[in-house]
């Protein structure tokens, strides 16, 4: 494999890794229900995925994806990762800024949701 393969390679496990990570801040509740210890992870997940939507900053994963692809000698995408990967299938049009703010408040109040089922499930 070449070296600007493998940092083709790189780049993609960060944009795998990158989208496991939202999916388990929106579906991580779901494991709490098995096993309590996972809220230690989970919890933290949520908080970050939610400031970084609220507060409007950049999750260290996008340049460090971007990084990996510029030295794979691909085009690197402008904006962020949801920008460019998860708003095109969600709004076309482009997500104006209080639209982030939905998304913040969003992840924080589904997991509330999930965990107060997930709690009056188990009886606690």
């Amino acid at each position: 494999m070449t070296t600007s393969g493998k940092w083709a390679v790189a780049a993609d496990a960060v944009l795998v890794g990158h989208a496991l990570f939202a999916l388990f801040a929106l579906t991580g509740a779901v494991f709490v229900y098995f096993d309590a210890r996972v809220a230690f992870i989970h919890v933290p997940v949520v908080a970050w995925s939610s400031l970084v939507n609220l507060a409007h900053w950049t999750c260290p994963l996008t340049p460090l994806e971007k990084h990996f692809r510029e030295r794979a000698g691909q085009s690197v995408y402008a904006g962020g990762w949801i920008q460019h990967y998860i708003e095109p299938m969600v709004r076309p049009l482009g997500m104006p800024r209080r639209l982030e703010y939905v998304a913040g408040f969003s992840v924080l109040v589904w997991n509330l949701i999930l965990y107060a089922i997930i709690f009056w499930a188990r009886g606690a």
